[in-house]
């Protein structure tokens, strides 16, 4: 492809911080000391997430079990909520990805063949979060996910499935719990990706971080034809390595990427002209640059928020791109930086109040304040996608129950689950076109259960249920 959008400057001083940044409040702090770490890098926990239901806060943390729930709403308290057990768990688990879309977490994991896709309706907590998709169908490992929630399509980078392996997968997931396969992709203009380690994407717009073979942007509008906007090699930027992640501005003008390599600067690039695309700074630390290894940046406001393996959380103030500065940090690590890769793995700053989670590889989630306010993105969960529509009125009789119930709908039932309280599905039917539904449940074990079902106006139910011994 010949590249008509790009310029580096090559003659930019890198900006390399100095000063003096603040240390930020430790608020609280949560770690399971009975879990393994993994057997390659020693790391108990890995990914961090978060969202709001209901009017309360949680965090999410990935382990080498599965990914954990936290219930941060007092963050002076944090307590596990849940624990979803991964499709591979053990501690040959080294990473885990999570991503939100409509009252629903997406996780994945990159280790095993019985890794896979996990999908969890969340809309119900704190009563209950419910596992609603758990297949290898499309695919069983993805090293990490975006979703364009504007658009309702997940993106995976490095999926493997039963066929091969592809550098980027592409799915609909206009329904939260049954995606569908769009597409799989190597070649964005003059880059044919053997990776893609991970992508940001907004409005079709992909911002992907290729490893070894550099950084391109994309338009998957059409995604059966996709588009090259802008390419760049490694030969084209300073301090060029492993082109790991990166993450967008709210006003899409600047995009801040990092190279996973010791002693490599996080690069910040200047998007207000597509057609003049440029480095025009670069992002260090305090102290010595040459062993720390930027890994997951995101943005929130003017905040560049970093997991820094052993130099833990640095926050820069990126309000002017071409003059960036060094604020906050929260040291999470007591490893000894040995030049391997320990510490803070990643971080959250998106919770509406506007305190920040990280997740340190060994010493598992903390919970610091943040500086100021926050641009979250649209990962508080009101209700379903129904939220719109006044619930349906059902009754269930009887409840608590032996072997039979009966629910009675003032609309017409279309689907429903029960689940118990780990969030497994034990019982579900589709496609019942009826205001009632009769039961036979003489197969689940005496215990607490949840019942959760949808009408065809799109209205949704939710019961307790309560199932008794055999008399």
């Amino acid at each position: 492809m010949k590249k008509t959008f790009y310029l580096i400057l090559l003659f930019v001083v890198p900006i390399f911080m100095n000063g003096q940044a603040t240390k930020l409040k430790l608020l609280g702090h949560w770690r399971d000391p009975e879990l393994k770490g993994s057997a390659q890098y020693d790391n108990t926990f890995n990914e961090a997430y978060g969202f709001t239901v209901n009017n309360r806060e949680y965090g999410i943390i990935g382990s080498t079990f599965g990914f954990h729930i936290i219930d941060i709403t007092d963050p002076t308290n944090p307590f596990e909520r849940y624990r979803i057990k991964g499709g591979e768990s053990g501690t040959n688990v080294i990473h885990r990805d999570f991503r939100y879309y409509n009252c629903h977490i997406y996780a994945v994991c990159d280790e095993g063949t019985n890794s896979t896709l996990q999908i969890v309706d969340v809309s119900n907590l704190p009563d209950t979060a419910i596992v609603v998709y758990n297949k290898n169908d499309l695919f069983f490992r993805s090293h990490n996910i975006f979703i364009d929630e504007a658009k309702a399509r997940l993106y995976t980078s490095d999926e493997k499935n039963a066929s091969g392996f592809y550098p980027l997968g592409l799915y609909d997931i206009k329904n939260p719990s049954d995606p569908k396969f769009l597409g799989h992709y190597n070649v964005f203009g003059d880059i044919t990706a053997n990776d893609v380690h991970d992508c940001y994407v907004r409005n079709d717009t992909a911002y992907l971080n290729c490893g070894y073979n550099g950084f391109a942007i994309m338009n998957f509008a059409d995604y059966l034809n996709p588009k090259p906007i802008f390419t760049l090699k490694p030969n084209e930027y300073l301090y060029s390595g492993y082109n790991h992640s990166g993450w967008l501005t709210p006003n899409g003008k600047t995009y801040v990427m990092a190279d996973e390599n010791h002693g490599s600067p996080l690069k910040v690039i200047d998007l207000s002209d597509f057609n003049n695309i440029k480095v025009v700074s670069y992002l260090s630390i305090c102290g010595d640059s040459t062993k720390a290894i930027p890994h997951n940046p995101l943005i929130s406001c003017n905040y560049a928020y970093v997991a820094y393996y052993y130099d833990g959380l640095q926050v820069y103030d990126i309000s002017n791109p071409k003059d960036p500065k060094l604020k906050y940090y929260y040291p999470t690590s007591t490893e000894p930086n040995l030049l391997n890769f320990k510490g803070a793995w990643g971080t959250f700053p998106f919770m509406p109040s506007g305190n920040i989670i990280v997740a340190d590889m060994q010493n598992g989630m903390f919970i610091v304040e943040g500086p100021e306010k926050v641009c979250f993105p649209n990962n508080i969960c009101i209700s379903t996608d129904s939220k719109n529509i006044e619930a349906a009125s059902t009754i269930i009789s009887p409840n608590p129950f032996i072997n039979s119930l009966s629910i009675q709908s003032d609309r017409i039932i279309q689907d429903f689950i029960i689940a118990n309280l780990q969030g497994e599905i034990v019982y579900r039917v589709n496609n019942i076109h009826s205001e009632k539904v009769d039961l036979q449940l003489n197969d689940l074990e005496a215990g607490l259960y949840i019942l959760k079902g949808r009408c065809e106006d799109r209205s949704d139910f939710y019961h307790k249920l309560i199932k008794l011994n055999v008399r």
